[in-house]
């Protein structure tokens, strides 16, 4: 398992729980898409970072988010 290198910042509280913010992205440079219940939420990296835990984190910042196709 690798170390979590982003933290997901904004968008509704129902669509990602705090404890699910911090993860990996294997790559940093595209946009992250979560799905949570019948909706993906996306994700789009920025230059900023944070530091939690000792560890260096990019952050992603709420985009919006789209419904799974039937």
């Amino acid at each position: 398992m690798e170390n979590p290198n982003v933290i997901l910042t904004g968008g509704p509280t129902f669509l990602i729980h705090e404890e699910d913010r911090v993860r990996y992205v294997a790559n940093t440079n595209s946009k992250v898409k979560v799905l949570s219940g019948n909706r993906y939420g996306h994700f789009e990296p920025t230059d900023e970072t944070v530091v939690e835990d000792n560890q260096e984190l990019q952050v992603f910042a709420w985009s919006g988010c789209t419904y799974v196709a039937e």
